[in-house]
């Protein structure tokens, strides 16, 4: 199952590539859950639908989004990858209007494949970081934390 199980991965970076929502069902399970760390905006994702939702939202704040896989490894029904995000702020992200910048993050995900599909996901990622690369400031931060 490794092998097979490393495909469909890889298949989930291609798709967050192309933005190709019309494969949402080919990757991901029905029953999908996706766990972002609780800094995230949104730290659950769940079904098919929050799936494309996540494609969608990060499609349309940084429309050059790009995962680049560093490392790709599989156990029985679990995949990791560490891979590389990138892309250019061109849309509203976290109530932040577009500033052009391009960002950089170092990810990692755990997955797991059940049904020759993605079931679940544990992302790490730094949030902060990719903020801080937005140009978002102390005060910015401290009105986000209080809400």
């Amino acid at each position: 199952m490794s092998e097979d199980a490393l495909r469909v991965a890889l298949a989930l970076h291609d798709l967050w590539n192309t933005g190709d929502v019309s494969k949402i069902d080919e990757v991901y399970a029905e029953d999908f859950v996706a766990h972002w760390p609780p800094s995230s905006e949104v730290p659950t994702r769940r079904g098919r639908d929050g799936a494309r939702f996540g494609v969608e939202r990060i499609r349309r704040a940084f429309p050059d989004w790009h995962e680049d896989v560093l490392d790709a490894f599989a156990s029985g029904d679990r995949v990791c990858t560490r891979y590389v995000s990138t892309g250019t702020h061109r849309g509203a992200y976290w109530n932040l209007e577009p500033t052009g910048r391009q960002i950089r993050v170092e990810e990692i995900s755990i997955y797991r494949i059940a049904g020759g599909r993605v079931a679940e996901q544990w992302c790490m990622l730094d949030e902060l970081a990719r903020l801080r690369q937005l140009g978002v400031d102390d005060a910015y931060l401290r009105r986000l934390l209080s809400q």
